[in-house]
């Protein structure tokens, strides 16, 4: 297991990464100035994510040459220490000239997230973290809220085409029913960052790729949030259900959603 001087050193390093990385790809968004593909219904690619995920694979490499790397664009599998990135996460957003996306890094070691680092470019707002440390938001300590009643919370809610329409469907009149708000923003990375910095007091996603949870979910895990069991079946390798959460509501959101939650919270170990 990394020891607090080596997950800090990963966590600076991987956040000047992350802001040079970011400002090359807000001159690209602003300029407009990039191609786009489909992957799917929905689904897509520019070639800013692939050359944004190169150039932190390659400077990732570099500083940590015994971390493996495991991306979004350029796939991987996780090792003992590896990198799970995503170089932008709601490229949807990124591609309609929406300024709602960011860039993801997370440092998966025994199966837990240790580090987590969310950049958006747009705001200039970096979110950090690492085991034990506590969570960050341009360098001062962030918490999750502390609300506590259905009827005054709002969830984070993000779904794509290849997964069940329905059980979104049904979520969400749920909380509707129950007089709770709801967000879909298109960036599931970015929507855990800001439940940890404590705008929103949760977010679900019924199915979740490990390139889009791993860095939030270290993040609300550091914020005192209340983290689903992710790396359960394999998920930093695969993908996994994703809901966190404020304390008080995690009885609520997981009855609501159906993902089942500890019954504590607690810093990432």
């Amino acid at each position: 297991m990394l020891n607090n001087s080596e997950l800090l050193a990963r966590r600076s390093s991987a956040t000047n990464i992350l802001r040079q990385a970011g400002k090359v790809a807000r001159a690209r968004f602003t300029d407009r100035d990039f191609e786009t593909e489909s992957k799917g219904v929905q689904d897509f690619v520019s070639i800013v994510d692939r050359e944004t995920e190169d150039f932190i694979r390659q400077a990732l490499s570099k500083a940590f040459p015994d971390d493996t790397i495991m991306g979004e664009e350029g796939g991987g599998v996780l090792g003992q220490s590896t990198w799970i990135i995503d170089p932008i996460d709601g490229t949807s957003n990124f591609v309609r000239g929406i300024g709602h996306w960011c860039l993801s890094a997370a440092l998966v070691a025994d199966n837990h997230a240790v580090v987590g680092i969310i950049y958006d470019p747009m705001l200039d707002e970096m979110f950090t973290c690492h085991a034990g440390s506590g969570a960050t938001l341009n360098g001062r300590p962030m918490q999750v809220s502390d609300t506590t009643s259905p009827n005054a919370a709002l969830l984070g809610v993000s779904f794509n085409f290849q997964n069940s329409k329905g059980k979104v469907s049904r979520v969400v009149g749920d909380l509707i029913s129950n007089g709770t708000s709801f967000r879909m923003l298109g960036a599931g990375a970015l929507s855990l960052a800001h439940c940890a910095a404590g705008r929103t007091d949760g977010f679900w996603e019924g199915f979740m790729k490990p390139w889009d949870a791993a860095a939030g979910l270290a993040l609300v895990a550091e914020a005192g949030g209340v983290v689903c069991d992710y790396g359960a079946a394999s998920g930093f390798a695969n993908g996994n259900a994703v809901l966190v959460s404020t304390p008080s509501l995690a009885p609520y959101f997981s009855d609501i959603t159906g993902v089942v939650m500890p019954t504590s919270t607690g810093v990432l170990t």
